[in-house]
């Protein structure tokens, strides 16, 4: 595919993409990002994972300027740590959305504060959730921190469980908090018989994240290009002007990007790829 455009910004996200499963980055990809810089193209994180769980990678690859955390929902600058945009489930939502879990009794994981907060439900799925921050501390009861009632909120939560315990608790948040939240579910393919949720403010996606970098960094949203694997990537491939898909991404992810990647996330070399084939690098 020949470019139709001069493409300025590559965000890209890290699980899967350009983090292999072993959490490191593909050296064929870190060469290849540090070409892209050398020739003034700015490089970006579009995460799940909170900025304490994202900076090391953005460090390593020498990146400036801000990354986009929580799915857009946090994005704060990889040099400064200048907090730029903090979107989160405050108030009585945040009230309605801890009784909800309280009552329901799921393994939950509490986002807020670039931390992450979870009890002893929460001990065996743990290691699964841990990959999104490296600040993680277990107390006595979850819901009953105090960040659940701080006025700076709280980011997103967790939950893992039983498949029906995840669809009941998924459907009564959605009730109970309305427009305020998003909350979306599904298989942990690790354990069988397991589901987990995620919720956060309802409005910042990956989409939103690359229209405010692109504006941060001066250009339309048709001259970046973006690289991801997985569901909550589809929103920025809708928006950029070019996207690459994994070559182990869903068949339905896959539908959603412009172009699709030889390379997947276990032996990495996707964001190389990617890079070749928009700048010829």
């Amino acid at each position: 595919m020949a470019p139709s455009v001069t493409y300025k910004l590559l965000s890209v996200d890290l699980d899967g993409t350009l983090l292999r499963r072993d959490g490191a980055v593909h050296e064929e990809d870190a060469r290849a990002v540090l070409r892209l810089q050398k020739r003034g193209i700015p490089v970006s994180i579009v995460t799940g994972r909170l900025f304490s769980g994202s900076i090391a990678t953005a460090r390593v690859l020498d990146l400036e300027g801000p990354i986009a955390c929580v799915d857009g929902s946090h994005i704060v600058d990889a040099r400064t740590d200048v907090e730029h945009v903090h979107q989160a489930i405050t108030g009585d939502d945040a009230e309605r959305l801890r009784e909800i879990l309280e009552r329901h009794q799921t393994a939950s994981f509490l986002f807020a504060h670039d931390a992450i907060v979870y009890d002893p439900r929460g001990d065996a799925f743990a290691p699964y959730v841990k990959t999104w921050s490296t600040r993680v501390t277990q107390v006595e009861r979850v819901t009953r921190h105090p960040h659940w009632s701080h006025e700076r909120g709280i980011l997103a939560v967790v939950a893992v469980g039983a498949d029906g315990l995840i669809a009941e608790s998924a459907q009564e948040i959605r009730e109970g908090t309305g427009d305020a939240t998003y909350v979306v579910s599904f298989p942990v393919g690790r354990y069988e018989g397991v589901s987990a949720l995620v919720v956060r403010a309802r409005g910042p996606t990956k989409g939103t994240a690359v229209r405010w970098l692109a504006a941060h960094h001066g250009i339309g949203v048709e001259e970046v290009v973006v690289v991801g694997d997985w569901v909550n990537d589809v929103p920025m491939f809708e928006v950029a002007g070019r996207s690459f898909v994994m070559g182990q991404a869903p068949e339905d992810v896959k539908l959603r990007a412009t172009d699709r990647l030889a390379a997947d996330g276990t032996t990495g070399g996707g964001i190389a790829e990617a890079i070749a084939r928009a700048w010829g690098l």
